[in-house]
């Protein structure tokens, strides 16, 4: 990856509705040269979604300390929620670490759930830094 390579990432995460032609005039390139940089930037990994940034309410950080082994089944359990935006496998205490974005109502009956699988602890999220 190179210094034009770097540009192209910093345009993208600051407007991702930039059109390669447009991307390709603040860097100096063909929208063509641009759009070619970004495909390979998305077969090596580089880039591996385009996202849009949604505004919830609540959001919540939930750490899980499973009390059994039964990893795959709680997977499945987890992965049928829609209000949850991000799941991670972590190591240290914790076994896994939600990123969701509950109402109060659903956050109550989805954590009242989870204790079959274990312990818990819920950080809401009250104000986002950067």
């Amino acid at each position: 990856m190179d210094n034009i390579d770097k540009e192209i990432l910093s345009l993208l995460k600051t407007n991702g509705r930039l059109t390669n032609k447009e991307i390709g005039q603040l860097v100096h390139l063909t929208g063509q040269a641009v759009g070619n940089r970004i495909s390979k930037l998305q077969e090596n990994g580089t880039i591996m979604h385009f996202t849009t940034a949604l505004s919830y309410s609540f959001q919540q950080y939930i750490m899980v300390y499973m009390d059994s082994n039964q990893f795959s089944r709680f997977e499945h359990f987890a992965t049928t929620y829609e209000e949850i935006d991000e799941f991670y496998k972590v190591s240290g205490h914790a076994c896994y670490l939600i990123k969701a974005h509950f109402n109060e109502t659903d956050l109550k009956d989805f954590l009242e759930r989870l204790t079959y699988w274990g312990r818990y602890n819920v950080e809401n999220i009250l104000k986002q830094i950067k």
